[in-house]
């Protein structure tokens, strides 16, 4: 078996991967299961001439940044360009700052790092947006080792990336991977809405796109979690409040714009106002570790949840019952699976999330006797799947208090018949299922890549209309046989319907 060449902007400590993010876990998985490396920065800070050390621990290869990379590629391109952009948010993109060339330079100087590491014979997997370059510099050191990469985060509509004044440059360093793969369906038709309408890519008889001088294949591959690791938890002790039975609402949620935890506020404050029945009955506990404080919209939102948690609580609490618990620092993974069994909600209602696996991880947690009932955004790629949630749009705030009151009111028996329907979901595509599919995808998917072996393509949008009239083109003699995965013709599908 090929050995897997991981690389990820962050490399966690395999022993303190399980208290990381869902993306640390998910790569420690892989890491741990098969033969592999794991390569990226190791969170320290530098000085310039000391930033081209690697450092070799078992598995794990790790370089420091230097503090005019870490401002320009993290904090610069990847945080103030493409995460507001991919989350929908243009107003707040710092498209003038000149960041982008140090975003390249910072990939490249990785990928030179990486090269003198890499066998003949491994697969490359790449990880997130702030990598997309990665794979262009690795093929211009002549590496030609299958290379795939994977958004943990939403594609915008195509419309919002051309807003990107280097969407072409990107387009181009998309084109050098093998496969890419996306969290939902709805990212894959905006992926492929830009290759059609942003660059002019083509669908070739095999199903993969034509992008410039390269074919990439296309799919969904929505990531999991270890369900095991929630499975067992036990109901929390000691969160009880005021003198008798307090329903709990539970968020969890990196301090981010995109979570819309001012909504959430104020959609509780309103279902207090609303339903008045409720007071010093519920809580809602929301715990928000900090993230990027650096970057100014984050201080800003901060500030905004504190002065609505203070205004709610002041409103409305009493000496032995406070509505809203915000909690700004991070809670150990094992205390919070506990956490989830004790509460009778589990509110995730971002305004743009890739997947979220806090929701995935609420519903493991539940007793299937007596479970809770999530409330979902419809913005999360976590409602592709989780259809049986309460499925809420969290720009509504007189909607969201109502489903609140919903989810408080459930009878037992709905509650039992969602969460199994849930849990069947959660299990399908957990985290195992997840990195196996991708990569034997992407080990299928790697030929082909000699120009003079291209058979004739067709406009995306040309495809897209045969599918919608339910034809499909006619057999072509020398094209090859299909040799793509369901996904990729569901993703392109998923455009159209």
């Amino acid at each position: 078996m090929s050995r897997v060449v991981l690389v990820s902007n962050r490399v966690s400590d395999l022993r303190k991967a399980p208290q990381a993010g869902g993306l640390a876990i998910a790569l420690a998985d892989v890491v741990r299961a098969r033969s592999s490396l794991w390569f990226g920065w190791n969170g320290e800070i530098a000085p310039d001439g000391a930033a081209d050390a690697v450092e070799r621990e078992g598995r794990l290869a790790t370089v420091p940044l230097s503090q005019a990379d870490h401002a320009g590629y993290y904090l610069g391109y990847a945080n103030s360009v493409l995460w507001p952009v991919f989350h929908n948010r243009l107003d707040l993109a710092q498209f003038e700052a000149g960041f982008f060339e140090r975003f390249v330079d910072v990939n490249r100087r990785l990928a030179g790092l990486l090269q003198p590491l890499l066998r003949a014979d491994d697969i490359v997997w790449l990880h997130d947006y702030h990598l997309i370059p990665f794979a262009a510099e690795l093929r211009r050191l002549g590496v030609d080792n299958p290379i795939g990469f994977y958004l943990h985060i939403p594609f915008p509509p195509w419309q919002t990336f051309l807003a990107i004044p280097e969407h072409q440059d990107l387009a181009r360093a998309l084109a050098a991977y093998d496969l890419i793969g996306l969290q939902t369906k709805a990212d894959v038709a905006n992926l492929l809405d830009y290759m059609a309408k942003g660059v002019s890519g083509r669908l070739v008889p095999d199903g993969r796109i034509r992008l410039f001088d390269r074919l990439v294949s296309v799919a969904s591959f929505p990531i999991g979690i270890d369900v095991a690791d929630f499975a067992g938890a036990r109901r929390h002790a000691g969160l009880g409040q005021g003198r008798g039975p307090v329903s709990r609402i539970v968020g969890v949620d990196r301090l981010d714009y995109t979570k819309g935890l001012p909504h959430k506020f104020k959609a509780f404050g309103r279902f207090l106002d609303k339903y008045p029945q409720y007071q010093r009955q519920v809580v809602l506990t929301q715990i928000a570790p900090p993230t990027r404080e650096s970057v100014e919209a984050y201080s800003d939102i901060r500030h905004q949840l504190e002065t609505l948690a203070g205004s709610i609580n002041g409103r409305f609490g009493e000496l032995d019952w406070v509505p809203i618990h915000y909690i700004h620092r991070s809670t150990p993974r094992r205390r919070l699976a506990g956490i989830y069994r004790s509460a009778r909600i589990g509110m995730v209602t971002p305004l743009r999330d890739g997947m979220n696996l806090v929701a995935k991880e609420y519903v493991a947690a539940q007793d299937a006797d007596d479970p809770g009932v999530l409330i979902l955004s419809q913005f999360a790629g976590a409602a592709e799947e989780l259809t049986d949630a309460l499925i809420v749009n969290p720009y509504n705030i007189e909607d969201t208090a109502d489903v609140i009151r919903t989810a408080l009111e459930m009878p037992l028996p709905e509650r039992r018949a969602r969460y199994q329907a849930l849990m069947a979901a959660v299990r399908e595509h957990d985290v195992g299922s997840w990195s196996r599919s991708f990569l034997a995808q992407l080990e299928r998917v790697r030929c082909g890549h000699d120009p003079s072996s291209w058979r004739s393509s067709e406009p995306i949008s040309t495809a897209f209309a045969k599918l919608e009239r339910g034809t499909r083109p006619p057999p072509r003699s020398s094209a090859p046989a299909y040799k793509g995965s369901p996904d990729v013709r569901h993703g392109v599908r998923s455009q159209i319907g």
